[in-house]
């Protein structure tokens, strides 16, 4: 492989991650009966539509179909992409949850 062909892989391999991080927010979202559009621009309220959100919410399942996602790991894959504004968020719900 070449440079280039490993700096493609490199970027394609993050995008997949990113993908699986976008997931796992939309369906814990979807878990909570929380809306995941509604969270995310709560965090990033001038970020225009996010092509990759709405793919993942339409990846989702019921809450029923899922797995149980710990609040702690997504606020764990959140923070492994930097999404802090969005972990915040997250933070606050889970928080006014226990309370």
């Amino acid at each position: 492989m070449n440079s280039k062909d490993i700096e493609d892989k490199i970027v394609e391999n993050y995008r997949q991650d990113e993908n699986m991080m976008i997931l796992v927010f939309a369906q814990w979202c979807v878990n909570q009966d929380l809306d995941p559009v509604a969270l995310y621009k709560q965090a990033y309220p001038d970020q225009g539509e996010n092509t990759s959100l709405q793919q993942g919410v339409a990846l989702t399942v019921s809450k029923q179909e899922s797995e149980h996602i710990p609040d702690q790991t997504l606020l764990g894959v959140l923070s492994l992409f930097g999404n802090d504004d969005l972990a915040f968020v997250v933070n606050e719900v889970i928080q006014n949850r226990k309370n």
